[in-house]
């Protein structure tokens, strides 16, 4: 299966077709995400990308707009549909395909076709693009069908600060609520942090701390911008996006599963929004929606 690899920066990407996912990214020869085999298989969803609903789907059941739709249930083990239908789907280029080494950027396309559980036409784009400020990601949906659409998406990187082991890496968690969740992973109540054990908008060391929970009230820099940062003793990492664009994000610790790394997924919704309507995105005809975030070394 052909990957496309860029470079610039110091930053070396390879972006495999298959979910247009995110293989592999070092900065000097430094690994920033967890990587997996070319040829797969893709452990926990490590660099895929999550629509059109990240997280979550209670049961694969909800309504809208007062349809009763019924989607595949891929976690068997909780009963629900997880992380949308693009994860492992086939990208192709979006024009003339690239060519040649030392590519800097690359735009892949998939169309999300109408099905039973999910009647809907959306043509998704994403871009990759290297530089001296990291590894940017570009994610654009539109409604090419003929009816409103529900939508929500977001990334799935398992981020590395170095090769010390996480639980000594210091965390940086600029996020004031956290989302508790049933048995089942479904939410149930929002805390503030300073209530829990996952306060880490003062940035501390992982420790045994065992989390995989949804975060909001996220706190932007001067330019709308939410920072999330791993640094260790041999470097660090940065995952970057707007807040206002992308309200959640969800924060998976890999030393509860079993996983290098600890997932850090920016999203545009909480789990089950399907269902909740918690910041919901309804794609009408013709319409767009975009969302970024990028990933760079400290």
């Amino acid at each position: 299966m052909p990957q496309y690899v860029l470079q610039g920066g110091g930053y070396h990407a390879e972006i495999s077709p298959m979910g247009a996912a995110l293989r592999v990214l070092t900065h000097g020869g430094r690994d920033l995400v967890a990587s997996w085999p070319e040829g797969g298989p893709v452990p926990f969803f490590s660099g895929t990308l999550l629509a059109p609903w990240p997280n979550r789907l209670g049961h694969g059941r909800y309504t809208f707009q007062g349809e009763r739709l019924e989607l595949p249930v891929n976690e068997p083990e909780r009963g629900h549909a997880l992380h949308g239908l693009v994860a492992f789907a086939d990208w192709e280029p979006a024009g003339p395909p690239p060519a040649g080494d030392g590519l800097s950027s690359v735009r892949l396309a998939h169309t999300i076709e109408p099905s039973p559980g999910y009647p809907f036409r959306l043509a998704l784009q994403v871009t990759y693009t290297v530089g001296h400020e990291g590894l940017t990601t570009t994610l654009t949906a539109e409604n090419v069908g003929d009816r409103p659409a529900p939508y929500g998406c977001g990334p799935h990187p398992w981020l590395i600060a170095d090769e010390g082991p996480e639980t000594g890496w210091e965390f940086d968690l600029p996020a004031g609520h956290v989302l508790f969740t049933d048995e089942t992973m479904l939410p149930t109540t929002l805390e503030r942090v300073e209530d829990t054990t996952l306060d880490f908008r003062v940035p501390r060391p992982i420790g045994a701390t065992v989390a995989d929970h949804a975060f909001t009230g996220l706190e932007a820099d001067h330019d709308g911008v939410t920072r999330v940062r791993l640094r260790g003793a041999g470097g660090g990492v940065q995952i970057a996006w707007e807040a206002a664009a992308m309200p959640w994000v969800q924060v998976c610790t890999g030393t509860g599963f079993g996983h290098r790394g600890i997932a850090v997924e920016p999203m545009t919704c909480p789990p089950d929004a399907f269902n909740s309507g918690s910041d919901l995105v309804v794609l009408d005809p013709g319409t767009k929606h975009e969302a970024g975030w990028t990933i760079s070394a400290l």
